[in-house]
């Protein structure tokens, strides 16, 4: 390796790859970053100074910047990857897109940052089996920055590996073996238009608004900055039509990126389907910091919304003075003369454990302010955590509305959800707040005590054992939030008491 190469070297590269790519590396990925450097200054034959100020010029050097596509992008993919996706594809996109688009005939589909094509050939094959899709005009655009991957894609020749989540009916069907090789069905090739692009730029003339109908984007966007991920997501909601769907890969959510789409949830899994006329300002993220913990004892029997509303000084505190939950559009002005309300006031009154003085607070706050998402999702733990769970999930209805990603009130909801016996809600929701926010402790726990109280022993291990994993580092003032009046050793508590209940050690 090249003596000359230094760390200021390689966050010089580090740079380049930002801007050209998109591409966000960590400190963790410093060896790697060097050994991709010193490897293309040997290969230009140039010293690392010479060789970065041609990435970092004005017009970057086109072929070194495909070769760089090459070294520095993820191209790991497989045939009808996530089944789950696969059959909400089948199942909802598709057909809800064709009697949409019934009029025309016409379906528009594109797999963006499509790697060596299994993907955009998976979205061809379902298409191509759905009913009533003869005479249509189906569209399939596919492309990707890494020439290399389009070459292997165009090629449409994979090894088994690449087979290895293809059931063995659509194998036979699709493929014929040569050699130790599978060549993919020429009708099928014949579907889908491959393309060079990069995600990171715009190019109007191809982000035409409401051109496509479904979006494949997998595992692509958890690599870039958020700030490039924002204009990527906003990029991907222009061209899809109203009502179009957007797929993401599991560990990928809009969560404080895009307030463009509805989250769906089935065939156990999450995807996006756009509004209609919706805007793109990034939501908050909702963590309002709340009371010091109120120590109480903690039954692993009891359901545990019931356990919240025992929790007797709390209880006691929120119910002085109860209040009906707020009518969109209300609110009060300031009386003259008065300090002016505001959500750190109340905080500061919460944390000295004066709740019915925060929930006044709350209530005298001036109509611009009394609908923030904040001063809601306040308003909905004040009104859970004190049992007026009608009123509680009136608010969370209405912050919903206003930012359905929001991870807080999906958890408040399944225990309004719990509180009315309706648990197939309740669980819904848990798991829409887990998958929007993976590090969020609280719906994973109550996941877990639905699930033992259910009796699925399998579902209750699996939740708690996460939850408990989660809580050890679970961010302290969003614990304050949700936590019930208990605290992280507490909560942890009541996760190895479920799970000894399980049979099993904590």
């Amino acid at each position: 390796m090249s003596a000359a190469l230094d760390i200021l070297d390689v966050d010089r590269f580090r740079a380049a790859a930002l801007r050209w790519f998109g591409l966000e590396f960590d400190d963790s990925k410093r060896n790697f970053l060097l050994e991709v450097l010193d490897h293309r200054v040997r290969a230009n034959g140039r010293d690392a100074d010479a060789y970065l100020d041609t990435l970092e010029a004005a017009e970057g050097p086109r072929d070194e910047l495909r070769t760089l596509a090459q070294e520095l992008t993820v191209t790991e993919t497989s045939f009808f990857r996530n089944a789950d996706q696969i059959r909400a594809l089948n199942e909802v996109a598709i057909p809800d897109r064709m009697a949409a688009r019934g009029d025309t005939r016409q379906l528009s589909i594109l797999s963006a940052a499509s790697s060596s094509g299994e993907e955009a050939y998976t979205l061809a094959a379902c298409v191509s089996d759905a009913p009533g899709i003869p005479g249509w005009n189906v569209s399939i655009r596919a492309f990707d920055i890494n020439i290399a991957m389009l070459g292997k894609a165009k090629a449409a020749r994979y090894s088994d590996w690449s087979l290895r989540s293809t059931p063995d009916s659509l194998k036979r069907r699709l493929f014929r073996a040569e050699g130790r090789d599978f060549v993919l069905d020429e009708r099928i090739r014949k579907m889908v238009k491959f393309e060079e692009r990069n995600l990171t730029v715009e190019d109007e003339a191809f982000w035409v608004p409401g051109r496509f109908d479904i979006i494949f984007c997998r595992n692509v966007i958890m690599y870039f900055t958020p700030e490039v991920a924002r204009a990527v997501l906003a990029r991907l909601a222009r061209s899809l039509a109203p009502g179009g769907y957007l797929f993401l890969g599991h560990a990928e959510s809009l969560r404080g990126m895009s307030t463009a789409f509805h989250l769906r949830h089935t065939h156990d899994t999450f995807y996006y389907q756009r509004k209609d006329g919706a805007d793109e300002t990034p939501p908050g993220d909702g963590r309002v910091p709340l009371p010091p913990v109120i120590d109480s004892p903690i039954d692993p029997d009891e359901s545990w919304i019931d356990t919240i509303r025992n929790a007797s000084q709390r209880i006691r505190a929120l119910t002085d003075a109860p209040k009906p939950a707020r009518a969109k559009g209300q609110g009060r002005a300031a009386t003259p003369g008065a300090p002016a309300p505001d959500v750190r006031t109340a905080l500061d009154l919460l944390g000295r454990e004066e709740y019915a003085k925060a929930q006044k607070v709350l209530d005298a706050l001036p109509l611009d302010r009394a609908n923030d998402p904040e001063v809601l999702l306040l308003s909905a733990v004040l009104q859970t955590h004190g049992g007026n769970l009608i009123a509680a999930e009136a608010v969370c209805d209405e912050l919903l509305k206003r930012d359905e990603m929001n991870a807080g009130a999906h958890y408040l909801m399944a225990l309004c959800r719990e509180s009315a016996a309706d648990f197939t809600r309740a669980a819904d929701h848990d798991q829409i707040a887990a998958y929007l926010d993976p590090s969020f402790a609280m719906p994973r726990l109550h996941l877990g005590l639905l699930a033992r109280r259910s009796g699925d022993r399998e579902g209750a291990v699996r939740e708690l054992r996460q939850a408990l994993l989660l809580l050890q580092r679970e961010d302290s003032a969003r614990l304050l939030v949700f936590g019930g009046g208990f605290g992280r050793s507490q909560l942890m508590t009541l996760c190895r008491a479920e799970l000894s209940l399980c049979g099993e050690a904590a």
